[in-house]
């Protein structure tokens, strides 16, 4: 982790859960930690609690990543405060509560779609764009090919990999495991791309499985609690450290998935 000291990580949905646990996470490995959420006053609640030498590397800006232009002022403030992005935690999503077939659900349907799947666009779009042009100068100042490059991280869900059955007593996942299913489709998009554009920028996928977090409905929450193991937000935060401490020579392309065990 000693090359990621004091680089710039930007994490969306960074105000609670997974988001959070991340941001905290990098800001002990020695990264500097760019937070977006709507709920900006969240993260800055989190900076409070972390030691008194490592608050000054947590930075909270309020970003919807839904809405392009806040995405773009984002990105836009890291490259004119800090230099730019060098790790991209795409992180944010969320999950309506309604059924795919329901009646007049557009906005709840939409609101998923454009959060998991443009949100996750838009961000990893911007931070490539940052890491790419980075790499480009280090290169014409003869510093070979930019330290390693960047890398991309997307938390994704097994949701991605197989539609969970919750039976007819849960409810809907709705478009949400349809998301997700595009996140990892998208993870082998960029890393063909990122390819193409003759760059060091890795993409790895994280899907982890049931997480204690507050994305999911109650009434699923007790259920899962009572009959299921769920991961912690830190165990999830401990695989994107251990896939990003992997060689700059390696590409994870396969998605780690995460699940909990009965202890």
């Amino acid at each position: 982790m000693e090359r990621w000291r004091n680089k710039v990580a930007v994490v969306s949905g960074a105000s609670g859960g997974i988001g959070a646990a991340c941001a905290q996470a990098l800001v002990g490995a020695g990264l500097v930690v760019v937070g977006l959420a709507r709920r900006q006053e969240r993260i800055e609640a989190l900076r409070e609690t972390l030691p008194a030498n490592q608050r000054s590397r947590l930075h909270a800006l309020k970003c919807d990543i839904q809405e392009e232009q806040q995405v773009l002022q984002a990105f836009e403030w890291t490259q004119r405060q800090l230099g730019g992005v060098q790790l991209l935690v795409s992180n944010a999503g969320i999950i309506a509560s309604t059924e795919l077939s329901g009646a007049q659900n557009t906005p709840e349907i939409r609101r998923t779609l454009e959060t998991n799947i443009m949100g996750s666009v838009y961000c990893i779009r911007e931070a490539f764009q940052s890491m790419k042009s980075q790499q480009a100068a280090a290169a014409s100042s003869g510093g070979g090919g930019g330290g390693g490059g960047g890398h991309v991280v997307i938390v994704n869900s097994v949701a991605g990999q197989q539609v969970p059955n919750l039976g007819p007593q849960l409810p809907s996942l709705n478009i949400y495991p349809a998301s997700k299913f595009a996140l990892r489709a998208m993870q082998e998009i960029y890393r063909q791309e990122f390819q193409r554009h003759q760059t060091q920028v890795r993409v790895s996928t994280i899907s982890p499985g049931l997480v204690d977090t507050d994305i999911l409905p109650a009434e699923l929450q007790g259920v899962i609690k009572q009959h299921m193991p769920m991961l912690s937000c830190k165990d999830v935060a401990d695989a994107v450290l251990w896939t990003i401490a992997t060689p700059p020579n390696v590409q994870v392309s396969v998605p780690v998935s995460v699940c909990a065990t009965h202890a």
